[in-house]
């Protein structure tokens, strides 16, 4: 337990460093994540009997991290999606001319690309908005999901008694999943509240209510997900790199499904 706390003190003091600099130091640290992530579910889907085709996501995203760093998202939200799309195709193509091609192959080759490439450049399309703007939400980004992950652990530990879905997570229980709920909405409440006292110009506190519940919601999806891809791969975490937290994508799971829907709900409502 205390390697575990000693490990999540040194990584919430690292986000804080990334969020407090912004700008290229974000950048740099976000991608080096992202890459890392990655390379741990290619790993895990390929140690479980699979052969995805991983060259192509790799590619797609190199090429769009540039225009993420250097464009707004007029131009190049249109490239990722032509990107994914490309993307899509050769994965296709090089499973189909395989001498066994298998659906399985293919599906799993896409896994990665859309749990973890195209979330990360939500992220960093984020960290190139106005800096008062682009600091709140990266700050929602990474607290609500991980506070409501925290409120999920010891209000289920303290009161979980129904399961959530055994069959994916058995330790998760529907008492924990309502605490988390709750801790991801006071989270983005309370992250409102810090940011009204700048003086920064605010949406009304109701979105601040729907960002809290509905990233809540979501953050616990992903957490999920991250769950039965583990459990499909007979593994306990993605990695080894934290001692106590697993990989980097046990870190980040929750985060990078949080990540796309709080900047599509700042592009349609903010």
């Amino acid at each position: 337990m205390m390697t575990r706390i000693l490990t999540g003190i040194s990584l919430l003091a690292l986000l804080l460093f990334a969020l407090w600099m912004g700008g290229w130091v974000f950048s740099i640290l976000w991608i080096a994540c992202v890459l890392l992530a990655m390379a741990e579910e290619f790993h895990l889907l390929s140690g479980a009997g699979h052969r995805p085709v991983a060259w192509p996501t790799w590619l797609a995203l190199i090429v769009s991290i540039p225009c993420f760093l250097l464009f707004d998202e007029n131009s190049a939200l249109p490239i990722l999606m032509a990107m994914v799309f490309l993307t899509f195709c050769i994965v296709c193509a090089s499973v189909l001319f395989r001498s066994e091609p298998r659906i399985e192959d293919m599906l799993m080759s896409l896994l990665p690309l859309l749990s973890i490439a195209l979330p990360g450049m939500f992220m960093l399309a984020m960290g190139r908005l106005p800096e008062q703007m682009s600091r709140l939400l990266l700050t929602i980004t990474f607290f609500v999901p991980v506070i409501g992950d925290t409120s999920a652990y010891f209000v289920g530990t303290r009161y979980g008694r129904v399961k959530l879905i055994p069959l994916i997570s058995p330790k998760k229980t529907v008492e924990g999943a309502l605490g988390g709920l709750l801790g991801s909405l006071l989270t983005s409440l309370g992250l409102y509240l810090i940011a009204l006292t700048t003086g920064m110009t605010l949406p009304v506190v109701w979105h601040f209510v729907l960002i809290g519940l509905l990233g809540g919601v979501i953050g616990q999806l992903g957490d999920l997900f991250a769950s039965i891809v583990k459990r499909h791969c007979n593994a306990k975490d993605f990695g080894t790199i934290f001692p106590g937290h697993g990989g980097m994508m046990d870190r980040l799971d929750s985060i990078l499904f949080v990540a796309v829907f709080v900047y599509i709900y700042y592009l349609l409502m903010l």
